[in-house]
């Protein structure tokens, strides 16, 4: 553990440092690997609920924990970007002819973001410990591209506890942080994990449209919207369709009602997640228009790109099929003769759902 006089005041100048840069949140857990989190992890892989993201099957040695992914690594420093939306992101539940696009979504890519200001704090870290004379330090960024448990992580550092909706819930920040960490070879004293405090609390298993959660602190991703509108690659299965109303990437049903969000302090959102105008409520008639050209365009710079014009088309007529705007029934109509097969099945669901009953 790092206690000579040369690193003291190290954790508390690194805190401040991850400060001035824009995290919201900062901690450090220990980088031992955690058995209970590998065991649980075990089990839902088992239980087939990643659906199709066998990525997490194939590397799920390296999810056991930090050492599991880099032996050397001594600690990790849990890291939180606020994203809080000024609006109320259920608010277009009652615009149907209007897409509703996850609030982490409405603005810059953050994975971009977050990587670049976790690189500026590490690069800070290992110039700060060679000043004080601490040595070399090892140091690795991760966002969520890597086999990195960052929530049990964030809550192991006091960043927050991971609720009954799976995701981590912040005393000070509500559900709205990205998450990120920097392995390092430093021996940092740990914060005090943070505890739970969903109490019998169930609004954001309630708030579910598709029943994604068989059971409190468990997500079934092949039930979540967030999974089938970003992950999922074929048609959809017909009873989620339905349900998904307007939804077009993401779902922050089960975020946006969590009762610890009144505490997120308004305005504490990065800019760079400060949503786009034209991604807050867009037109589902104007995004039916898309071809690839004008998606790319569209979305550069979006994590919503890296979906692909096809699939994002997919999820546009599903959300067409159940606005009962009658307005969208050419363009709906039109996209039956799509050459993806997946496009030209949403069209078809979409346009029986749309046409008066006495002309089917």
């Amino acid at each position: 553990m790092v206690k000579d006089e040369a690193s003291s005041g190290l954790k508390q100048a690194l805190f401040v440092e991850a400060q001035r840069l824009g995290f919201a949140a900062c901690g450090i857990a220990p980088a031992g690997d955690d058995l209970r989190h590998a065991s649980r992890l075990g089990d839902w892989l088992g239980a087939g609920m990643h659906g199709t993201m066998e990525w997490m099957a194939e590397r799920a040695h390296h999810r056991r924990g930090p050492q599991s992914l880099w032996p050397e690594a001594e600690s990790v420093i849990a890291l939180g970007i606020s994203y809080a939306p000024a609006r109320d992101p259920l608010a277009l539940a009652k615009a149907p002819s209007r897409g509703r696009i996850s609030v982490y979504a409405q603005g810059a890519d953050y994975h971009d973001t977050v990587k670049r200001t976790l690189k500026a704090l590490a690069r800070w870290l290992v110039a700060e410990c060679e000043r004080r004379g601490l040595g070399a330090v090892g140091v690795k960024v991760f966002v969520d591209t890597a086999p990195v448990p960052e929530k049990p992580l964030s809550a192991a550092a006091g960043l927050g506890w991971q609720g009954k909706h799976t995701n981590l819930v912040s005393r000070d920040h509500g559900s709205w942080l990205f998450l990120g960490a920097i392995y390092t070879t430093l021996a940092l004293e740990p914060d005090v994990p943070a505890r739970d405090r969903c109490g019998s609390c169930r609004a954001c298993q309630q708030a579910c449209p598709t029943a994604a959660f068989p059971e409190p602190y468990r997500l079934d991703a092949r039930r979540c919207l967030s999974y089938l509108t970003i992950e999922h690659k074929g048609a959809w299965p017909e009873e989620f369709r339905a349900a998904m109303g307007n939804r077009i990437y993401g779902c922050d049903d089960c975020l946006a009602v969590c009762p610890w969000n009144k505490f997120a302090a308004e305005g504490a959102a990065n800019r760079a997640f400060l949503p786009r105008a034209e991604l807050t409520a867009p037109r589902l008639g104007e995004l039916l228009a898309l071809d690839d050209a004008g998606f790319r365009a569209l979305f550069a710079g979006s994590p919503i790109k890296r979906i692909g014009r096809n699939r994002f088309i997919r999820n546009c007529l599903y959300a067409a099929g159940n606005s009962g705007d009658a307005a969208l029934l050419a363009q709906v109509a039109g996209l039956r003769d799509d050459p993806d097969p997946v496009v030209a099945d949403a069209a078809e669901w979409a346009e029986q759902r749309l046409r008066p009953r006495s002309l089917t």
